[in-house]
């Protein structure tokens, strides 16, 4: 066993090359040292991360009263099974201020995982700061009422208090290195082309009809979706250069989920352009309006994630699903 006392020098950190995985480590606990080997730095995170599993839990609480603590001596050689271990939170239903977000990313890196997937649009708020479409914080982030109780209650009941809020872009920046620093990337999800009332409540022009709309006051999947004309692809290419500035990580989730077609059936500029460009349906034109996006964000270094539903239709060639339904849907896709 080896005390505190004794072993505030004795952690020792070697560089070890021959540790194949980029977050594999060992870690040995002597009577003498406590001796950390890595390649790279995650791995050195995750070993101080397994030395502090160790610890009693009143380390981690603040109630730790003891002079002395011992560890049991030990070595573990370890690395991850999966590349992709995260967790994920939705900020566009419930809004969470800064503090909560960062004692969120603490539990993903004590428990050594690596990726946190941020949802920062939707129908009953957008909540990332876009300097160059202001009423996206003035409008698309604030919805008038929100829905109390469960969605199958009838009649619906709501609250009559005006709610939102967003992330400023400095905001964002003092998130994004306070995860680097614990070794995790953040993926912001952008949603479209469904899942995007709130923007289209500030800027009408992005939708199908044109007419006023408000921001989603309760839940569920709405028709008003982004229509795909060539002011929306600015619009959106607008936004992700903004988005992409701010997250360094590799991959932008672009949602895909949850898009009824119904708007896209009865606008003429979509049966239009499902001719123009030899495509079936409206779950075509779907992939269509997903491939674009996706080549407009490969051209900038970076690739899309996407829920199970941008296979409907043929998926965008570089792609990456991730299935929310169930692999058995990907089976039937």
């Amino acid at each position: 066993m080896i005390n505190e006392s004794e072993s505030t020098q004795n952690i020792v950190f070697i560089k070890d090359e021959t540790i194949q995985n980029i977050e594999g480590y060992s870690l040995e606990i002597t009577p003498s040292n406590i001796e950390i080997k890595a390649k790279l730095p995650q791995g050195a995170f995750y070993a101080v991360k397994s030395l502090r599993q160790l610890l009693p839990a009143s380390f981690e609480n603040g109630t730790f009263k003891e002079k002395e603590v011992s560890i049991q001596c030990l070595k573990i050689e370890d690395k991850p099974q999966f590349k992709y271990r995260g967790m994920h939170l939705d900020v566009g239903r419930h809004l969470f201020p800064v503090d909560f977000i960062k004692k969120y990313i603490d539990p993903i890196a004590m428990l050594k995982m690596n990726t946190f997937h941020w949802h920062l649009t939707e129908d009953q708020g957008w909540r990332i700061e876009i300097k160059k479409y202001p009423k996206l914080q003035e409008v698309a982030a604030y919805r008038n009422k929100t829905l109390i109780g469960h969605y199958s209650y009838q009649p619906h009941q709501f609250d009559g208090k005006r709610y939102g809020g967003f992330y400023t872009q400095e905001q964002i920046k003092d998130i994004v290195a306070y995860a680097q620093e614990r070794q995790v990337t953040i993926i912001p999800e952008i949603e479209l082309p469904g899942h995007s009332r709130a923007a289209i409540a500030a800027y009408p022009e992005l939708g199908c009809t044109g007419e006023q709309i408000g921001v989603a006051t309760k839940w569920g999947i709405f028709e008003d979706i982004y229509c795909p004309k060539e002011t929306t692809f600015t619009f959106l290419e607008d936004v992700l250069d903004e988005v992409m500035a701010l997250f360094p990580g590799k991959y932008i989730h672009i949602g895909g989920d949850e898009a009824p077609k119904t708007r896209w059936k009865n606008c003429n500029h979509c049966q239009q352009l499902i001719k123009k460009e030899a495509l079936k349906d409206e779950h075509e034109l779907q992939s269509y309006f997903i491939s674009r996006i996706e080549k407009y964000i490969n051209s900038k270094g970076k690739q899309i994630i996407g829920w199970d539903e941008i296979l409907e239709g043929g998926l965008a060639p570089n792609a990456t699903v991730m299935s929310w339904r169930g692999t058995s849907v990907l089976s039937r896709l």
